[in-house]
């Protein structure tokens, strides 16, 4: 009798054990987009990692940049799509997290300053001092293209913060957002990532006739998939490996062209020293 009670045993620990030990793996990205394309975006990455990791993976929107880096600190994610910044924030906040991929794109990565037909700026080679005085939208307060490396260059082009060049300044809270502002003329100028504007204006959303750039930025590495220094210990030895190399290894074209980008490369923290010692120039981290 006793035998057969440790079989039986035995066999209720072999069912449960494998569930119990099924974590999902949870990640989420910077809200830089429309919502509703976000959610499609990654829902596919979510399905795709699943696959390729044979764990189960779960995608969690989030509503500001801020609240990606809050997140990702409170490990109620452990894997995340930052911008420079924001992935700078996140890796000085959660120490062992490493940069694991960038898009090819990311390495030299660029933003786009635009304004609206009315102000008479044309394409130049460097920010028109024509700007001065009239209205100004960054992008998120957190994100890299929109707001980061558009305030170091107007710094550098003006000697003064935006708010002493600009009649007035806002924050449209995502680069989608700051093509519609500065398209229907309620800001005269603006700055965002070249990737979205690049993306818009191909898939027919942007007037052109009404707003067109004006300036772009040298490049800077931008985008990258950050992953806590903790996964191994949660998810298994070489964990952390096998997420980059499903990163990188991603090849399907319309999953890709989502992004958009061409393909991704690995990367690492070194890869944005740069973007670091810009946001300490700027007081943004400490």
């Amino acid at each position: 009798m006793l035998k057969d009670t440790l079989r039986k045993l035995t066999l209720a620990l072999t069912l449960i054990a494998p569930v119990a030990a099924a974590e999902p793996l949870v990640f989420t990205a910077i809200p830089d987009q429309d919502e509703t394309k976000l959610r499609e975006r990654f829902q596919k990455v979510a399905d795709y990692l699943a696959e390729e990791l044979d764990t189960e993976v779960r995608f969690v929107p989030v509503k500001s940049y801020a609240a990606a880096v809050t997140a990702f600190r409170n490990n109620q994610v452990q894997l995340a799509w930052f911008g420079g910044l924001s992935g700078v924030q996140a890796r000085q906040l959660v120490p062992g997290s490493e940069a694991l991929a960038q898009g090819v794109e990311d390495a030299q990565f660029r933003t786009y300053f635009i304004a609206h037909e009315s102000t008479g700026l044309e394409p130049s080679d460097h920010l028109p001092e024509a700007m001065k005085g009239m209205t100004f939208t960054f992008g998120s307060k957190g994100s890299t293209s929109g707001r980061l490396m558009p305030e170091y260059y107007i710094r550098q082009q003006f000697d003064a913060a935006p708010e002493n060049v600009f009649s007035r300044v806002g924050f449209s809270g995502n680069h989608s957002r700051t093509i519609d502002l500065v398209e229907s003329g309620t800001y005269q100028t603006g700055a965002l990532n070249f990737a979205v504007w690049e993306s818009e204006v191909a898939a027919g959303n942007v007037d052109t006739d009404a707003v067109q750039v004006i300036w772009e930025t040298p490049s800077y590495a931008d985008y990258q998939w950050t992953i806590r220094g903790d996964v191994d210990e949660r998810f298994g030895e070489g964990f952390k490996e096998r997420v980059r190399e499903a990163l990188v290894g991603m090849d399907d074209p319309e999953l890709l062209a989502s992004f958009p980008r061409k393909g991704f490369i690995p990367a690492s923290n070194d890869d944005y020293q740069g973007i670091r010692e810009t946001a300490r120039a700027l007081d943004l981290i400490d």
